[in-house]
């Protein structure tokens, strides 16, 4: 129930000690603006991670090749590996139960992407179908590389946002006539990608047409896989991890690799790679949770050594409510009732401001590991709760030692 007599008790009892409220109330509201900055920070780093992620398919694994390091069966080190459609084929016969989605491409950096008077270097990849599920793009104009350009060696490019823009300014580039490195291909689609300019920089031909037509024969640069979806985490990672083992071996196998070359057959798994960046951001946002709270609790105990002061200050008017019949628990309440307001309300600024500076500085702290620093509405009401308990914890003490005060004590108090 709402009692405007106790408010206005709290009020005189601020008013009479302005520069000590004051004090107590910037150690609380520096605690929480510390804690709220560290916890921005953390979901910026978080949000980095992700979106290092989102450039390709969750959980996928990519494979190339290197130069062996060591001798095997005969063969010298140093020899340059070279995969070919058969690789893939042996990987997708002996594993295809395993994909969800699966595709090999032929790479070629620097080429000449040409439109009427405009052009540009860029990257060709030549694909299958799969990869635009691989590279998480989306076709945003026309479509993409289908079976039929594969079987047919169909001369038909899927262009980039990047090179949309580039080459073709404000024009709709569907059904106009580029050349890749001298060779015309058809516009049939535009993709955009969320790795941004990078991977917008990129055309994509379909794989047979371009071993053909650039003199490939059956050669591929890279193979790219995903798994099926599992029950949990810890299932999909020991797939994952025991699938690129096969893998490796099966090409290790089929290349003439000693087992224990790694240099020779590179596989990434991106499973494994992200939860070694998301555990380590955990580390860090509960190492940002344990500075945080430590810096509450440092002005949690300013209020409560406060609030015994003021105890002391009132045990006399204690002891008087206590003779005319008083009840402890009206005495724990009232103490409790300063308490709780003065971190709150101090708690409060201090989490306004937290927010009010990522979210000015916030759009200007970023780079490519560390992207949008805020704090959640869920995280912000919890962060109250915090404040409310902190508060009620702060004035537990002072309020039990004055609801324990004998009234004929209280009154010999000077």
């Amino acid at each position: 129930m709402f009692n405007i007599e106790r408010w206005q008790e709290i009020f005189e009892a601020i008013a009479k000690n302005k520069l000590r409220t004051f004090l107590t109330g910037v150690s609380v509201a520096s605690g929480i603006f510390i804690l709220v900055i560290l916890l921005g920070v953390g979901k910026g780093l978080q949000n980095g991670i992700e979106k290092q992620f989102e450039r390709d398919a969750a959980g996928i694994i990519e494979v190339w090749s290197g130069a062996t390091t060591k001798a095997y069966k005969g063969l010298n080190p140093g020899r340059q590996i070279q995969f070919r459609n058969g690789d893939y084929e042996a990987s997708v016969q002996k594993f295809g139960d395993q994909f969800e989605k699966n595709g090999s491409t032929f790479n070629a950096w620097g080429v000449t992407i040409s439109y009427g008077k405009e052009s540009g270097n860029y990257q060709y990849r030549g694909v299958n179908p799969d990869y635009l599920a691989i590279e998480n793009a989306t076709v945003v104009q026309g479509r993409f590389i289908n079976a039929n350009d594969l079987i047919y060696n169909e001369k038909v490019a899927v262009i980039g946002q990047k090179i949309k823009l580039d080459i073709f300014k404000e024009k709709n580039p569907i059904g106009e006539q580029i050349t890749v490195n001298n060779i015309n291909f058809k516009v049939v689609g535009v993709f955009t990608d969320p790795g941004g300019e990078r991977e917008e920089g990129r055309v994509f031909l379909p794989l047979t047409t371009t071993q053909k037509v650039y003199g490939a024969g059956d050669k591929i640069s890279n193979m790219f896989y995903t798994l099926k979806k599992k029950d949990t985490y810890e299932q999909a990672l020991a797939e994952a991890a025991k699938f690129t083992t096969d893998l490796g071996a099966l090409l290790k196998s089929k290349n003439t690799v000693a087992p224990d070359d790694d240099s020779a057959i590179g596989i990434h798994n991106s499973t494994v790679e992200a939860k070694k960046f998301y555990d380590l951001n955990l580390y860090i946002r509960l190492f940002f949770w344990w500075v945080g709270i430590c810096t509450i609790i440092a002005g949690v105990v300013g209020v409560s050594n406060i609030m015994m002061i003021i105890v002391k200050e009132r045990t006399k008017e204690i002891g008087i409510r206590k003779a005319l019949g008083a009840s402890p628990i009206s005495i724990i309440v009232m103490i409790l009732h300063e308490s709780i307001f003065i971190t709150t309300i101090s708690g409060f600024v201090g989490l306004l401001t937290g927010l009010a500076l990522l979210e000015l500085i916030g759009p200007h702290a970023q780079s490519e590991y560390f992207v949008n620093p805020q704090v959640d509405f869920t995280v912000a009401i919890s962060t109250l709760i915090v404040l409310v308990i902190a508060g009620a914890l702060a004035g537990f003490v002072p309020a039990y030692r004055a609801a324990k005060i004998r009234p004929i004590v209280a009154l010999r108090d000077e």
